[in-house]
């Protein structure tokens, strides 16, 4: 893919408006658009998937050099894929050839992260769980597949935390947008082609640390920082949220156990389940049923037993099933 000299007289969004995707970029009911091969374009729209066209040949290749010459970014054989916020909050995936066997991908995940309140994910019930939660400042990791609705509900949990409290954001892709007073915002950046250096999640949440924070809020867990967030969690930073991309609550325990010892292959086992144990307090699930609703399926605790790696459910599908135990307040 070559590299064209950028047109700054342009509007920021004027790909969007002129590009072959405007149709689905302007619909405020599609979530995400996707091509696939360079030419076929799919969208999502009110949790359903649909083909919506097919590109010309060429058109892609065009698209995806518009999108990233405003943010700096550049996608070659050398480095063939890219993910990156574009000015409006949304996410953009970008895979070509070779590792993209049929032709060039993309990905726009639209921002679509709402102000709702706790009573968009359930009922009374679960709001005042989620209240009790945020006041015992337990340490949460909102948990779910792509697209559950976790950062919205990561937003709506922090709408909750005291006023004035000093909360520092830390995120690989900034799509957090907490509306409260006293709010630090950092993004992770990776290296660039001009020679700027990496700046990871973990080097953030270590400055972050340094930053008096009453709360700091982890984007999402995948990787080393995992080992820095149960540190902090453990040394006074009580009431932090994190969010994970899991299958179940107890897969939540199993992927950061497994990020940490990535991260830390000289510690023993015992001791990283003891330090999760003793940093995570709440687990809070949320899924997205099949007509697009998001919703949580499932508060659990993590167990405090010290031979027992797993967690004990305190509400699921409208019902407190038992009392929060692990309050840190």
């Amino acid at each position: 893919m070559n590299v064209v000299a950028l047109d700054r007289t342009r509007p920021r969004d004027d790909w969007e408006r002129t590009s072959a995707l405007a149709p689905w970029l302007n619909d405020p009911l599609v979530r995400e658009v996707m091509v696939n091969d360079g030419r076929q374009v799919w969208i999502e729209r009110e949790g359903g998937l649909e083909h919506v066209g097919t590109l010309a040949k060429g058109e892609a290749e065009r698209i995806i050099e518009r999108i990233l010459l405003p943010i700096g970014r550049r996608v070659d054989h050398a480095s063939p894929v890219v993910d990156a916020r574009l000015h409006d909050g949304s996410r953009v995936c970008i895979v070509i050839p070779p590792v993209a066997v049929d032709g060039p991908c993309l990905s726009i995940r639209r921002f679509h992260v709402r102000d709702l309140p706790l009573g968009a994910f359930g009922d009374d019930g679960v709001v005042s769980v989620l209240r009790e939660v945020v006041r015992e400042r337990c340490n949460v990791v909102v948990a779910g597949a792509a697209s559950s609705g976790k950062t919205t509900l990561l937003n709506a949990l922090c709408g909750h935390v005291g006023e004035g409290e000093r909360i520092i954001t830390v995120e690989d892709v900034a799509e957090l947008r907490l509306q409260t007073q006293h709010v630090v915002r950092f993004e992770a950046r990776p290296s660039t082609y001009d020679g700027a250096l990496e700046v990871s999640m973990a080097a953030l949440l270590r400055s972050a640390l340094r930053m008096r924070p009453d709360r700091f809020v982890l984007g999402e867990v995948r990787g080393p920082e995992a080992l820095d967030m149960l540190a902090a969690m453990n040394t006074g930073h009580h009431g932090s949220l994190a969010t994970c991309h899991a299958n179940s609550p107890d897969d939540v325990l199993r992927r950061v156990e497994a990020m940490v010892l990535h991260a830390a292959p000289q510690w023993p086992l015992a001791a990283v389940r003891e330090h999760l144990q003793a940093a995570i307090d709440v687990i809070i699930f949320v899924e997205r049923s099949p007509n697009g609703q998001r919703r949580i399926s499932e508060i659990s605790e993590v167990s405090m037993r010290p031979d027992v790696l797993g967690t004990r459910r305190i509400w699921a599908e409208g019902a407190t099933t038992a009392r929060l135990a692990r309050g840190r307040s």
